[in-house]
């Protein structure tokens, strides 16, 4: 019988097994799986701030980003203007000196007709002169032939006149 004694069922041992099993859980509970689960929660507590605080930068880098692009935009509708305002008084300085430029050109085309007139006055006067001479020279051949001083004069005054009518016709 003492093979049975080994496999009997002892209510002695179960409960002491039993009451072993439960003081090991309250233990386990007290020192080990509160304190675990506090370390759990703080991490996760951890975790969390970490989310909120990207969540936050995220929210702070896109607020960046929108007024960069506001000031990028303004930036280049201030270029733009810039451009336009330069390209402006370009024009209006281009304008000026070909204005300017026309004047000048007026000027000098108004001294070099004057001066063509006043050429022409002095060619005028140094022909007359030369006709003069001319007359001169002739009216003292004609004088060897003895003229009149009505002839002499009728003379002068055909032949200026034939100059003059040659003259204003060559103009």
């Amino acid at each position: 019988m003492q093979s049975l004694e080994v496999i009997s069922i002892n209510i002695w041992s179960i409960l002491i097994s039993l009451a072993n099993l439960c003081i090991l859980y309250m233990l386990f509970k007290k020192f080990l799986y509160k304190p675990v689960k506090a370390t759990l929660n703080a991490r996760q507590e951890a975790i969390d701030a970490q989310y909120r605080a990207a969540d936050e930068a995220e929210k702070a880098a896109n607020a960046d980003k929108a007024q960069y692009a506001s000031q990028l935009a303004g930036a280049r509708a201030e270029a733009d203007e810039m451009i336009r305002s330069a390209q402006a008084a370009a024009t209006r300085r281009g304008d000026g000196i070909v204005a300017d430029a026309r004047d000048r050109a007026d000027a000098i085309v108004r001294q070099a007709q004057t001066e063509a007139e006043m050429e022409k006055k002095k060619a005028q006067a140094t022909i007359r002169r030369e006709i003069t001479d001319v007359s001169t020279a002739l009216t003292e051949k004609l004088l060897q032939r003895e003229m009149t001083e009505s002839d002499h004069r009728g003379l002068i005054d055909s032949f200026l006149k034939d100059m003059g009518d040659e003259h204003d016709g060559n103009e």
